[in-house]
């Protein structure tokens, strides 16, 4: 397999979580930078049969560890069909050891389900599903290029109950084109009427090279920083107020509802993604495939070089990681974790936590862990960046002592 990461056969005992990348959409939103293509459904058979043969080699790579997490992403897994679907997901359960009570997530857009569909999957095995609902207000989703309508997104959060899902996600976006706090407020509402278990609010991101990056430069208005952060600060009042917990920035859930998939990543636990763009985090090694629908499916039947990218992850970049993915949630970071895992001086960065908590952007739990309130969620990036700088400064070879006292001997 000239296309496969160097990464070992796993050895440990962790769990691993598997992430399948669908890169078809019916149409591209305006603001959307992961790679997906619209148009391109006469592909979908060849790409499905270079996925299976991906996935049938890599499995070898995972050994005795089982997975507990498969997350279909994209793209518009949805579109893509419940017969590739259902045989995806049999294949990665005939190669791997996938847990009984594996989290198997669909991401889907609600204009491309259907009833008897969404009783298939779930038959399947597929028992999280999440919707990419939006917004609730039908001039806002036309601005944004959604190919959906309202009425759509109740209709298939109804037929998912029905196919007997029990844990739905919706998405939901703030900072939209014309957005008011009343019509953020609106759609908050409306989402919590469908009774989802889960619910992701995202910020609107600008990126470059979208059509919203050059509808922005061309004068699109969106709603400013300090309307965007009203909005955000409104909705962590009101979803706690209504049952759901923020565990994320951006994620909240009724309790036991929280992503398991996507908490791997904030934890830093293995997983490994096919498709083209998709990444992995496995064996002491992160790596990605090549961004391109056509240099995948060639690459896996002639197995020539898929990857995009691939390098070892030393310990001190672990530890940068872990700040900067540890601080998006509530869990937050703790000084023996820090200090044992990854053998660098806490002193620097609590000195900065407690200016931080002075501003009222961090605080420290009663079991003593930092974490940022939302508040500090708002300017997260800042912060983080400031806390990795103090990292890359501080001279963390006096804490190796009493980190191997406390912990043993381990390699840096």
């Amino acid at each position: 397999m000239p296309w496969k990461s160097k990464s070992k056969p796993a050895q440990t005992k962790e769990k691993l979580g598997i992430y399948i990348h669908i890169p078809f959409c019916r149409s591209k939103c305006i603001y959307c930078d992961f790679y997906s293509l619209a148009g391109r459904d006469d592909r979908m058979d060849a790409y499905q049969k270079a996925l299976l043969a991906h996935i049938g080699e890599t499995a070898l790579l995972a050994g005795e560890i089982s997975v507990d997490t498969v997350y279909f992403g994209g793209g518009t897994p949805s579109l893509y069909g419940e017969k590739r679907l259902r045989e995806l997901l049999a294949w990665v359960k005939k190669h791997f050891r996938v847990d009984k009570d594996a989290e198997i997530t669909l991401e889907a857009n609600p204009d491309s389900v259907d009833q008897k569909s969404l009783v298939r999957l779930r038959r399947a095995g597929f028992n999280r599903i999440s919707l990419g609902l939006q917004s609730a207000c039908p001039d806002e989703l036309l601005a944004i290029g959604r190919p959906h309508t309202v009425q759509q997104a109740d209709q298939a959060v109804a037929m998912a109950k029905k196919a007997k899902f029990k844990n739905l996600s919706l998405d939901l976006i703030y900072g939209l084109p014309g957005q008011t706090m009343e019509r953020w407020k609106a759609s908050v509402t409306h989402a919590l009427s469908l009774c989802p278990q889960h619910l992701s609010c995202y910020g609107l991101k600008v990126e470059e090279g979208t059509p919203l990056a050059a509808q922005t430069a061309g004068g699109l208005v969106l709603p400013d920083d300090d309307a965007q952060a009203d909005m955000y600060l409104w909705a962590v009042d009101h979803l706690r107020r209504a049952g759901y917990l923020q565990y994320e920035i951006s994620n909240f859930a009724q309790p036991g509802f929280e992503s398991r998939h996507n908490q791997r990543y904030w934890l830093l636990q293995p997983y490994l993604g096919f498709g083209p763009g998709a990444h992995s985090d496995f064996g002491g090694r992160r790596y990605a495939w090549v961004r391109d629908l056509e240099g995948y499916i060639g690459g896996v039947q002639s197995g020539k070089n898929l990857l995009d990218s691939d390098e070892a992850i030393p310990k001190w970049i672990r530890g940068s990681e872990y700040l900067m993915l540890r601080l998006r949630t509530v869990q937050g970071v703790e000084e023996w974790e820090y200090r044992g895992e990854y053998l660098m001086d806490f002193a620097p960065l609590e000195a900065r936590l407690q200016e931080f908590q002075a501003q009222g952007w961090a605080e420290k739990t009663p079991e003593g862990r930092w974490r940022l309130t939302p508040t500090g969620f708002l300017v997260s990036n800042q912060l983080i960046a400031d806390l990795q700088e103090r990292q890359e400064r501080a001279d963390f070879s006096a804490v190796l002592p009493l980190a191997r006292e406390r912990y043993g001997r381990r390699e840096v």
